[in-house]
């Protein structure tokens, strides 16, 4: 092999090496999880309506166990008036509970990995082993700034195009 040959060889495996991989959290408390998120921010995709004024899910477990998922599109901020909901099931592919499949039409499912996760639940980030879908989920309405800056850093650091990133939530 020429030395030419040698040298495209290693750049193409620095270049490999250099490609971060998705990874999600050690683990998810799904118990925690459950319960209701507001949409702070997201990279906007073909399936999500994005004229809602307000983007709520709401997670529980159904008598099989499988977890239901409601997301909910509203007119108000107030998240009195609903403009268009979407039911689906989740389960996790793994004991982490951080990997999980979600359908809210079947036979189709998406990856839905939480990458990023509060201590305290008070948000989390989800993505897709390609990042090409992202949301910022969070407990409340709004988001404080200094855990958006938190999560701003992780999503440079980890690949993400944040140039994308649309707000709907509110800072504070």
């Amino acid at each position: 092999m020429n030395l030419y040959a040698m040298l495209i060889l290693c750049l193409m495996l620095l270049l490999t090496l250099s490609v971060s991989a998705v990874t999600t959290v050690k683990s998810v408390d799904l118990q925690r999880y459950l319960g209701r998120w507001y949409q702070f921010a997201y990279f906007p995709n073909g399936f999500q309506p994005k004229d809602c004024a307000l983007t709520t899910a709401d997670y529980s477990i159904d008598k099989k166990g499988k977890i239901v998922v409601l997301n909910t599109c509203w007119k108000d901020k107030e998240g009195k008036i609903i403009k268009k909901q979407a039911t689906g099931k989740a389960y996790p592919v793994d004991k982490s509970n951080a990997k999980l499949k979600v359908s809210f039409f079947w036979p189709f499912k998406g990856d839905y990995w939480i990458v990023k996760l509060a201590d305290d639940y008070h948000y989390a980030v989800v993505s897709d082993p390609n990042q090409k879908y992202l949301w910022i989920l969070t407990r409340k309405p709004e988001l404080d700034k200094t855990s958006y800056q938190e999560i701003n850093r992780f999503l440079v650091s980890g690949g993400w195009d944040i140039s994308k990133l649309v707000i709907s939530g509110s800072l504070k």
